[in-house]
């Protein structure tokens, strides 16, 4: 977490404008209409490695590949699965010979995937990632903070679905 008490923002305007967008737009679970949506069928993130991308996913993070095919819309690119459970999966395209650059963080871009996991299997894809190597941030007890082989930064989290950090947010 990044510490602003140097910066020129105004966070009392930000938390102003916060609480007149939740008056304005949140309404309780109650009176909330359902979604349109049925969920995620998946997230579409690159792959620089398919082989390196699937020992890391499925190996480490334990999520099972579940297809791999040629991408339909540029040809010798693989789409691939994982699953990351209640049907939800998670989905890499590479891209051979288009030279792409390094991870970066953009507006419009991801800032990072969350997904939500079982205290056990939060512990045990804890140990995992130390004995990968892999660096992390532990965040509140129950959000460890990492970044791919690609640098994308992903959030493995305790919480239930619909939680966070004890306060339901769906």
């Amino acid at each position: 977490m990044s510490d602003r008490s140097e910066s020129n923002v105004d966070l009392d305007k930000i938390e102003a404008d916060r609480q007149r967008i939740r008056r304005t737009h949140l309404r309780h679970q109650d009176d909330r209409p359902a979604t349109s949506a049925r969920g995620v069928h998946h997230l579409a993130l690159l792959s620089s490695d398919v082989e390196r991308t699937v020992r890391f996913y499925q190996g480490v993070l334990g999520f099972p590949l579940t297809d791999i095919f040629e991408n339909r819309d540029y040809r010798g690119s693989n789409h691939f699965f994982f699953d990351i459970g209640n049907g939800n999966l998670l989905a890499f395209f590479d891209f051979p010979d288009l030279d792409l650059g390094p991870y970066a963080e953009v507006l419009g871009g991801l800032h990072h995937v969350a997904i939500s996991m079982p205290p056990d299997q939060w512990e045990s894809t804890r140990a995992r990632l130390e004995d990968e190597g892999v660096d992390y941030q532990l965040e509140s007890g129950t959000s460890i903070y990492f970044r791919d082989p690609d640098g994308a930064r992903l959030e493995l989290i305790a919480d239930p679905l619909g939680e966070m950090y004890g306060a339901r947010v769906g």
